[in-house]
Parts: structure tokens; C-alpha cells; sequence
């Protein structure tokens, strides 16, 4: 039934709606056991009207925003409306002719706006749904993480098999995402290292050998080849992004397809190291070259003498992988580079966050997942890499929690994004952009840092937190809001529901 709601726009009131209709999802009777995704939409109408349905709620297998949009809406003027939905909506030619996706049903109801849960697993399809509306003039927004988390616990048997689903799939959707998801005719099956292939198929633990038939068919459907026709005969070619992760020389054909890396200490000359082999083998050389030039200790607890560095290698690590995965490839020249010294470690790779993610809520540690290059984070999460889209922000916003260092934080100077780690507290203050610290003590940097990590606290939170009176954690936030590092929901500072977070940097 539809209800009329007033008042300012709360898009986590329509999200835990979208999750409420998603719980009451229908599953159609099937003996093949294949699990059917639970699905929840919400319609916002431009009069304040909000109607709610769920995958099989009116018919066994009826989609969500099917149900919704022509069931429930079918004759009604919809233009300007708002949709919330749970699962992104199947792509043109994802279904059967003649039925139409739910993509296109959107567009051709002229919704203004949507909002996604998550993005469709599957990599023939990941965010094609989701570039065919904006192509269409329609503003595509993610749900929250926190709301994702949900939905993909709920679905994670759907999740699972859609995957698996994927290597069986033949057909292609005519939705392109990147033009490395084209073929090289100019280059064939020899262009491929062994080394690169051999390494995949024993991290991601596949049942295939070397060139067999079974292994190029994997390669097919995950997009790493395609299958031409040459002549009367077929052969597999290398597509762009199968020359990335497993070309012997990718800057043959792709020179930005490098990670350029330098070290320095003190005085001390920077010392240069290039990563530029097949993308599957970079990550791990990485990871062994920072435990070499990063400065560590021996530790002798528990009777053993174990070496680790002084700065711990896991937030790295997550955030080399999410360059490598998520970076702009198609950007000529733009290379990935890493930087260390005393003070701090730069990650800097091409490109803006991949829309409809925005610099806003990559800064504040709070993005959605969602990935640029499905290609790459599909082979990634089976190598064990990363989890499928993850962009490693729960990381990030425990730092201060877990290692008693400062957050990271982003920047962006075209054509980089750039994510800056500070050794240390002291070191934090020295670089540039951050010279209000300075006037902070320790206690009171340690508090802007929680505060960073949290979307907004009241003074009570603060005083629990670091275990000190509201009269202290007063003068600190009152200290930190002079400074402009804080905001508050009240420019009189009077408002009993006061609330600080911390300025975009």
C-alpha cells in the first residue's frame, strides 16, 4: 500500500525500506537448486507518495522493480520519481527476449534518480545495469555500506552462485564498461607470460592445467580472451585487460601500466624500483619489496625473535590492491606510483572514484562498493586478493584503533587520487595541509582522529571514549572547531542534540 511521507529527505529512512521489502521476498519453487536473489525496491514519487515491493511478491520470479513499476504503477505518471533498490537492475539483453531489463523499464519511466544496494556479482554484467541509466540522463547513487553489508549477508548463497554461474555463461551483454574489454587482434595466446598463469591457477586454486581447453574457457568467460573467428577456424585472443593481469611485457601495449616506486630516508638518495609484469604477479612483489625498505624491529615477546616493520604492512597492502584494481587504465601516461619516507607513505593512482561513488565519501572512509574494472576484481578475489568490489575502507577507519596511527587521507590532483599514510603522530603534523595540528595537543590530535573515523559525536560520546569529564572533552572539541577541523548541526553551538564531525579536508 502506498503512504504519504513529509519532511526533509532522509535517504536511510527509503534504504532500511528497500532491506525491509527485501526480507519479504518470495522464493519461486525450483528444483535446480539455484537460489533466486532477495530483492526489496521503494518508489519515491515526487508528491512525497512512497510504495514498497519485493522480488515474487505478486508472481513467483517477478522482479522487484518489475513488480513496482508495472504491476503496482503501471498507468501512473512516475516522472521525476525515486527508486531504491536492494540489487542493481538487470542490463539490456540480461534477460530473455522479449522481456525488457529492469534498467530499461526504469529509463522508460522516467525515474530521475537511482539508488543501488549492490552491484550484480557477475562479471559479464557488474555495473553495466548501473552505466546503462546513467548513460540515460539518470543519477545513480550507492547505498551506505553498512546497508550493503546487510544486503550481501542476506543473498550470500545468491552471491556465491552467481559467481559460479559465470564461468557457464556464453552470451555477452552488448554493455561495454572500458575498451580493454575489446580483443587485440594484433596479439595472440604466445603474448601471455606462464609464469603469470601458472601463479593464478595455483592461488586461486583451479582445477585446470596449463592450456587446456577447460583453462581457456575460463579465460573466456572471465574475460581474459575472446573467441574470434579466423576463417574456418576459431582462436582465442587476448583482450586488453587479459594483457594487463597476464601479458609478459603489458607496457608493450599499455606504457601506463607501470607502479612506479621510490624510497627515501633522511638524506639519503631515493632509491627507484619499478613494478611492470603481469598484473597478477605485482602484488605480491610489492608486498615482500615494503617488508624489505620499510625501517623494522626485533621483537622478542613469546620467546621467539620475530622481525616486523614499524609500520604495519595490512593498510598498504589494501590500499596498493584497490589502486591496482580500481585505477583509470584507459588514462595514457597515468601511472601508479608508491612513495616512502620518514614521515609518511603516498599510494597515488589514476582517476576519480568510478561513478556513481563520489570524492566526498571516498574522503570520509564511508564509500560504497563498487569497482571500475569488474575484469580485474574478479580475478583478484579469486586469487584471494581482496573480497569482490571491496574498496578496504573498514581498514582505513580502524587504523587509529587497531595500529595507534593517524587515518590516511585522500586527495585529488588531476589526473591522480592520491591516499597519504603519516608514520606517526609527530610526522602527521609536518605534512602539508595539516598545520592547524600543530596547535593541537597529542590528546586532542588522537580525538580528531576517532572523530574522522565516526560520522558524527556528541561531547558525552567523546568523554566516554577517552575516558576523560565533559568538561575536557568540551574544551577539546571547542579547540578543535576554532581550528575549523570540526563542523557542527549548530553554527550557536546551543542545540541539545550537538553534534561535531570532522571538516573535508
Amino acid at each position: 500500500m502506498a503512504k504519504k511521507i513529509t519532511g526533509k529527505f532522509d535517504p536511510d529512512k527509503y534504504m532500511l525500506m528497500a532491506i525491509d521489502a527485501m526480507n519479504n521476498s518470495i522464493e519461486e519453487p525450483r528444483t535446480d537448486g539455484k537460489v533466486s536473489p532477495k530483492v526489496g525496491a521503494v518508489l519515491v514519487k515526487p508528491d512525497g507518495t512512497v510504495e514498497s515491493a519485493s522480488r515474487g511478491e505478486l508472481r513467483f520470479g517477478d522482479h522487484a522493480e518489475f513488480t513496482l513499476l508495472e504491476r503496482k504503477n503501471r498507468s501512473a505518471k512516475l516522472d521525476g520519481s525515486i527508486i531504491f533498490a536492494t540489487l542493481e537492475p538487470c542490463a539490456p539483453g540480461a534477460r530473455r527476449h522479449p522481456k525488457l531489463g529492469c534498467a530499461e523499464r526504469i529509463v522508460n519511466a522516467r525515474i530521475k534518480e537511482v539508488w543501488i544496494g549492490i552491484e550484480d556479482p557477475d562479471p559479464d554484467v557488474d555495473r553495466k545495469g548501473i552505466k546503462f541509466l546513467q548513460e540515460n540522463g539518470i543519477s545513480v547513487r550507492m547505498f551506505y555500506p553498512q546497508y550493503q553489508k546487510t544486503i550481501k549477508e542476506i543473498n550470500k548463497e545468491f552471491l556465491k552462485q552467481a559467481v559460479k554461474r559465470a564461468n557457464d555463461r556464453k552470451e555477452k551483454i552488448q554493455v561495454v564498461l572500458s575498451n580493454l574489454e575489446n580483443s587485440i587482434p594484433s596479439m595472440d595466446l604466445k603474448q601471455f607470460s606462464e609464469k603469470a598463469i601458472r601463479y593464478y591457477i595455483d592461488q586461486s586454486q583451479l582445477p585446470h592445467t596449463l592450456n587446456s581447453k577447460d583453462l581457456w574457457l575460463h579465460f573466456e568467460h572471465a574475460g581474459i580472451v575472446q573467441r574470434l573467428k579466423a576463417g574456418n577456424q576459431e582462436k582465442y585472443v587476448p583482450t586488453g585487460f587479459g594483457i594487463l593481469l597476464f601479458g609478459n611485457n603489458p607496457r608493450e601495449k599499455y606504457p601506463q601500466a607501470v607502479v612506479k616506486a621510490k624510497v627515501r630516508y633522511g638524506n639519503n638518495a631515493s632509491i627507484p624500483k619499478d613494478f611492470d609484469g603481469p598484473l597478477v604477479l605485482i602484488p605480491k612483489e610489492i608486498e615482500l619489496w615494503l617488508e624489505q625498505v620499510l625501517h623494522s624491529e626485533v621483537s622478542r615477546k613469546q620467546f621467539q625473535r620475530k622481525t616486523r616493520t614499524l609500520f604495519p604492512v595490512e593498510p598498504l597492502r589494501e590500499a596498493i590492491i584497490n589502486a591496482l584494481a580500481h585505477r583509470d587504465y584507459e588514462q595514457k601516461g597515468a601511472k601508479t606510483f608508491i612513495e616512502i619516507d620518514d614521515d609518511k607513505i603516498l599510494v597515488k593512482s589514476a582517476g576519480l572514484p568510478v561513478s556513481p561513488i563520489s570524492f566526498d565519501d571516498v574522503k570520509a572512509f564511508r564509500a560504497p562498493s563498487l569497482s571500475r574494472n569488474p575484469k580485474i576484481t574478479y580475478v583478484f578475489n579469486k586469487m584471494g586478493l581482496m573480497e569482490e568490489s571491496e574498496l578496504g575502507m573498514e581498514t582505513f577507519r580502524g587504523m587509529q584503533e587497531k595500529y595507534k596511527l593517524p587515518l590516511p587521507f585522500y586527495d585529488y590532483k588531476a589526473p591522480y587520487l592520491s591516499l597519504t599514510f603519516s608514520r606517526s603522530i609527530e610526522a602527521m603534523k609536518s605534512i602539508k595541509g595539516n598545520e592547524a595540528l600543530n596547535q593541537l595537543s597529542n590528546e586532542e590530535i588522537n580525538g580528531f582522529e576517532w572523530i574522522k573515523s565516526q560520522k558524527e559525536v556528541s561531547t558525552k560520546e567523546y568523554a566516554l571514549r577517552f575516558n576523560i569529564t565533559q568538561r575536557t572533552a568540551s574544551r577539546h572539541l571547542a579547540n578543535m572547531y576554532k581550528l575549523k577541523l570540526l563542523k557542527t548541526n549548530d553554527e550557536n553551538l546551543k542545540s541539545p542534540k550537538l553534534k561535531y564531525s570532522a571538516n573535508k579536508r
